[in-house]
């Protein structure tokens, strides 16, 4: 039996994550993905957060067949099946090194071989691809710590070992452990929020929205949750099948008609002195335009990493001044670990704006590896965030052109492996943008300031909608955390949902009406996903899983409602401290 073909332990998995390795699991083989972790297109964070756990399905959904002949390289070994997710070190995870000479029964058993890294390393036939890569400018890497590389997390999460057989995820472990070390006794009858301290009342309203959930959804048990996998599978099998992978070109021919028309109409009204009339033109070929980049940074129109990366960097980086790099990076992020408050970075708004209450106890964002801290402004700000919702998103794109510098200026931008040509081609036309827009379209073109600071505003007000149905389809999900052993398909489908609208119609929303069906199958083009959306419902209808879609109307009450339900939270919370600063008395008994 070669090294490559060794059955590895649960345990023995383990240890090398608990050595600095970054080890995945895909189609029951154990993956070593040290040397992509810093050239991977998609970022590193995308790799840490399937560290220790069954990563085929995210593999499969956001790859090209092209890429994924190319992962058996990376092979060090196999595992048995079913493999039971391990918390993956940047969400927590704590992981206990593996020594054979007190661990021999292990390997005697016939559950694994012991083998270090040099020798799990002998016979790897990446060793071939790694070097020519390294011939076309793109750098090997070598293992290093996981505490060397990691965001710090907040709270460790024991990794006990659990025989796979059992069918029983270390998260599901972990709930029970927290449960049974709460400070709070399990009331006789129903509890009162108004009894608890700030930490308490948070515990109380995330531990609710959890329970919530799986009251509504289906069982985590692994036999449920491995049912709903296989049959993902078969429809994404299904979908290949159809030829709904296969982008249509005359949609984006009228696409681009529609851009064109758009732009034209810019030009023409700024050249009549219509100051006002252009602004509100150049926002819409703004809201529009994107869309195109969304589709090209998940590589949905040619399956082409180079030319979708190209097409996406002219409409996001030229066309818009937004680095297709900085959405790449966390746009993939968000797609792994949807709504979920410590990690997913659309949710993270605070103090501005709060989706969920375990906010209250302030978050490390592993995402921006700092605090977002719950502040006094954030009892102010965040009281009325159903009020604010809308005027921020009128401004939000101020914060994108921050946000895209900071990612192009700071290490995460890839400078390694097949993308490490994206930087100075995303700065070269980031400048580009700002020189056409700032200097020659506001300075140059626009008479007085008066006139050039209302240009600006407005034309960016414009892409106020484009801002609010980015967030449509999560702000009013759950944000709830089921953990380790809940399938993907579930999990996307918990945490997002559609918006309703009718075909002549999907030229304003984008595709961005289809978010659930996108989440489950990102690199299928937009125009095909209104007929990916009936195979999905009758999915959901196989399986048990809620299709949620809702009228753009009713999308948007549901999203205030939501706001409205966290404000009137954090209203208690800020009325509970001030009896307890006037009276010294805990909470409001």
């Amino acid at each position: 039996m070669s090294d490559r073909s060794q059955i590895l332990s649960r345990r023995h998995v383990e240890g090398l994550i608990a050595n600095g390795q970054t080890i995945v699991i895909s189609e029951n083989r154990v993956l070593r993905l040290d040397r992509l972790l810093e050239s991977h297109p998609g970022g590193k964070l995308a790799i840490l957060h399937m560290v220790g756990r069954d990563a085929t399905d995210e593999l499969n959904i956001y790859h090209s067949a092209k890429v994924l002949k190319t992962m058996d390289c990376y092979r060090i070994g196999r595992v048995r099946a079913p493999w039971v997710n391990f918390t993956p070190p940047i969400r927590g995870g704590i992981f206990h090194k593996f020594e054979k000479h007190r661990e021999a029964r292990f390997v005697d058993e016939g559950l694994g071989l012991d083998t270090d890294s040099s020798s799990a390393s002998s016979g790897d036939d990446c060793s071939t691809t790694a070097r020519r890569r390294s011939s076309t400018g793109q750098a090997t890497i070598s293992s290093r710590a996981h505490a060397d590389r990691l965001p710090t997390p907040r709270h460790g999460r024991s990794t006990s070992l659990v025989p796979s057989s059992l069918g029983i995820s270390d998260s599901s472990l972990d709930l029970a452990l927290d449960d049974s070390e709460a400070e709070l006794d399990e009331p006789a009858g129903p509890l009162d929020p108004a009894r608890l301290t700030r930490a308490e009342y948070t515990a109380f309203a995330e531990q609710s929205e959890i329970q919530a959930d799986l009251d509504k959804y289906p069982s985590l048990d692994a036999k449920t949750q491995r049912n709903i996998t296989l049959k993902y599978q078969q429809l994404h099998r299904d979908i290949k099948a159809a030829g709904l992978y296969d982008c249509s070109y005359a949609s984006y021919a009228k696409e681009a008609a529609r851009y064109s028309i758009l732009f034209a109409l810019f030009v023409a009204a700024l050249r009549a002195e219509w100051y006002m009339t252009s602004a509100v033109l150049l926002g819409m070929f703004w809201h529009q335009i994107m869309f195109t980049a969304h589709d090209a940074g998940h590589m949905g129109i040619t399956h082409d990493f180079k030319t979708d990366t190209l097409i996406g960097m002219f409409v996001a980086d030229f066309c818009c001044g937004l680095s297709i790099g900085w959405w790449k990076s966390s746009h993939n992020v968000h797609h792994l670990v949807t709504n979920h408050p410590e990690h997913d970075p659309d949710i993270q708004n605070v103090p501005l704006l709060a989706t969920s209450p375990s906010f209250f106890r302030s978050v490390h964002s592993s995402y921006y590896d700092f605090d977002f801290h719950w502040d006094r402004f954030a009892d102010v700000a965040v009281r009325f965030q159903h009020y604010t919702y809308y005027p921020i998103m009128c401004i939000a794109r101020f914060n994108l052109y921050l946000l895209s510098w900071l990612f192009l200026l700071s290490n995460k931008s890839p400078t390694m492996g097949a993308a490490s040509w994206t930087r100075p081609t995303e700065l070269l036309f980031m400048t580009g943008y700002w020189y056409m827009f700032g200097y020659v379209l506001v300075w140059q073109s626009i008479p007085t300031w008066t006139l050039r600071v209302a240009f600006v505003l407005l034309s960016h007000v414009i892409t106020m909608p484009l801002h609010v149905q980015i967030t449509l389809s999560h702000f009013a999900a759950s944000t709830a955390d089921l953990g380790e052993a809940e399938s993907f398909p579930q999990k996307q489908l918990r945490t997002t949902m559609d918006v309703e609208c009718p075909p002549w119609l999907d030229f304003i929303h984008g595709g961005l009406q289809f978010q659930a069906v996108h989440h489950l199958f990102p690199r299928v083009p937009r125009h095909n996903l209104r007929t990916v959306q009936a195979m999905v419902r009758a999915f959901c209808a196989d399986v048990g899983i809620e299709y949620k879609i809702l009228g753009f109307m009713d999308g948007n009450r549901e999203v205030l409602g939501r706001l409205g339900q966290v404000a009137k939270q954090v209203e208690i919370l800020v009325e509970c401290q001030r009896h307890m600063a006037e009276t010294g008395e805990s909470g409001l008994h």
